[in-house]
């Protein structure tokens, strides 16, 4: 059995190690990545696309057995043809992400992954995913704007900075 912290993929603001620009940083299971800001939002948008294709989908299908008398199957290849004819959107999700529609259950869902790890959301809890990805990209914004200020007071020491930010995480958590 795995435990919570090993299922929930966590996001959070940080301050590139390196670059000292905005990233982001996600931690699941065994994997940890720091992430650039614009890949975090390609995400959260994915997301809520995914979240958003699910849920018609699985009216498409309803719709399809219902109003054309199509059976399942037909059903099926006939979604799985308009998914074909889907746009792509652009740019580098850091997760990978697909929208389902429950063959037994009928219910949506959103299929994520990367690496070992992978998961499965509801469409709200896609939307919700979404949005903490996008407020981890407007904090990690601010903790560098915040950090380029604080480096002007003399007074403060490196580890004084360091801690305002530790506290800071702890505070957003």
């Amino acid at each position: 059995m795995t435990s919570a912290d090993e299922r929930t993929a966590y996001i959070r603001s940080m301050i590139h190690p390196t670059t000292r620009k905005a990233a982001c940083q996600l931690d699941w299971g065994p994997i940890s990545a720091i992430l650039d800001p614009e890949d975090v939002l390609t995400t959260a948008r994915d997301l809520m696309a995914a979240a958003a294709h699910a849920e018609m989908d699985v009216a498409f299908l309803n719709w399809c057995r219902t109003s054309l008398k199509v059976d399942t199957l037909t059903a099926g290849h006939m979604l799985r043809d308009i998914r074909g004819v889907r746009p792509s959107p652009a740019g580098k999700p850091a997760l990978r992400i697909e929208a389902c529609a429950g063959f037994h259950t009928g219910l949506p869902y959103v299929h994520i992954a990367r690496g070992s790890m992978k998961g499965e959301l509801s469409p709200d809890e896609a939307r919700t995913m979404a949005g903490h990805w996008t407020h981890a990209v407007h904090a990690a914004q601010l903790d560098v704007r915040l950090g380029y200020v604080l480096g002007n007071y003399p007074q403060l020491t490196p580890g004084d900075i360091a801690q305002i930010f530790t506290d800071l995480q702890q505070v957003q958590r």
